[in-house]
């Protein structure tokens, strides 16, 4: 059994080193996961495939990343954060890795879905764990710091399209492209995780109840609305994330190398939404800053749609603050409490990954319908259904018996 260290015994320097080691953590999963995104126009030239098609491929990254989810909590709590990740990182950058051979080699969709299933199956297992590494290291700090964690990912996601842009201008293989991010990936996973801070409880058993039975986070309505509210941002973000490169050549009539900036103003702006937003979060506290962010990523939705292509660009940078805060406050309020953070983290990253798994089917068979950019208003739809639910979200008050941490 591990156990965590007091706080007399994690000095700033710890504090500071598992800070960094954190953000750069998630910087290299946001900057994996974009790289392959980044290459999804080219993917779909190469193999010819319509827009339901390529939902298809995007479909067994979110199946994967939801058989991992579930499961990847209680797997964090035995075997610690650190070593989490690193299981979830060889097992999606090894996918990566493969499907973008299989890609250039023109194989049939399912030779490519296997490796795509692997890539969510690790991504899902390496996003919790690294949420729950982000989750120890703000308790220890007392303030919110998880949004620059997310930035972070964000940030990485940003230089990941915009290399992604110049390498799909310069037609570089995407094979190539892929199979050194996979390669580089990691080894930086692998030497960043030394720095992580354990949890108190690492290795214990979970939370038992009072009737010596495990208490599931399941049956908590809290829980589950916070879940419900990822679910909603999770859907504004990934669907930008799926599918904006893609509207933006189809539906504004842009080339390949210029819908992919408008990904990448898109991930610019929801990374400058988060580093923005910890402070604001401090200031404000969560309900009031996620009710105004969901509005505006309705208004950002909107002009995308139905403004004129430079509109369009604007409503991009909108609809990427609107998207910023959402995700990573509920990871914050699910881990309220430490003693349940693990698998609470689970119940809610497994209900918020479901907007990645009914995401691309849903925009993709409406794109075969009404096209892609008018499919893209679900949005909108989901995000004002987001804002009833953003109360949930309020820190838990600490009660005198336990220890329960709740970051401003």
């Amino acid at each position: 059994m591990t156990t965590q260290p007091t706080d007399m015994t994690r000095t700033p320097r710890d504090l500071r080193a598992a800070s960094i080691a954190t953000l750069l953590v998630f910087g290299v999963n946001g900057f994996a996961f974009a790289t392959w995104m980044s290459r999804v126009p080219d993917v779909r030239e190469m193999l010819e495939i319509s827009p339901g098609q390529l939902s298809l491929l995007l479909l067994a990254i979110s199946a994967g990343s939801l058989c991992g989810l579930p499961t990847a909590g209680r797997v964090a709590h035995r075997i610690g954060a650190a070593n989490t990740v690193r299981a979830g990182a060889v097992v999606s950058l090894a996918g990566l890795l493969v499907a973008g051979l299989a890609v250039e080699a023109h194989a049939a969709l399912p030779l490519i879905m296997i490796p795509l299933f692997l890539v969510g199956l690790g991504i899902g297992t390496w996003d919790v764990a690294q949420n729950l590494e982000g989750s120890i290291v703000e308790q220890a700090l007392d303030r919110a710091i998880m949004p620059w964690f997310h930035a972070g990912f964000s940030g990485g996601t940003v230089v990941a399209a915009l290399i992604g842009a110049l390498l799909t201008w310069l037609d570089v293989p995407v094979s190539l492209h892929i199979g050194a991010v996979a390669v580089l990936g990691l080894v930086a996973t692998w030497w960043l995780t030394r720095n992580f801070l354990p949890a108190y409880d690492e290795g214990a058993p979970e939370a038992v109840a009072a009737t010596g039975k495990v208490r599931s986070p399941w049956l908590e309505p809290r829980t589950l609305l916070i879940g419900l509210m990822v679910l909603a941002a999770a859907f504004a973000e990934g669907t930008a994330n799926d599918w904006m490169a893609v509207a933006f050549v189809d539906g504004h009539e842009t080339s390949n190398a210029l819908g992919v900036v408008a990904l990448a103003i898109f991930l610019s702006f929801m990374t400058a939404g988060r580093i923005i937003g910890a402070g604001l979060l401090d200031r404000f506290g969560r309900v009031a800053v996620l009710r105004v962010l969901f509005v505006t990523a309705v208004v950002g939705c909107v002009l995308v749609v139905f403004g004129p292509t430079w509109l369009a660009f604007i409503g991009v940078a909108v609809w990427g603050v609107g998207a910023s805060l959402g995700f990573p406050v509920g990871m914050s309020a699910a881990s309220d409490d430490p003693a349940r953070a693990a698998l609470r983290l689970s119940v809610v990253s497994t209900i918020g990954y479901g907007a990645f798994l009914i995401g691309p089917p849903l925009i993709g068979f409406l794109g075969d319908r009404v096209g892609v950019l008018d499919a893209m208003l679900t949005v909108g739809v989901i995000s004002l259904i987001a804002i009833v639910v953003v109360p949930a979200a309020r820190p838990l008050e600490k009660a005198p018996s336990e220890d329960v941490s709740a970051p401003r």
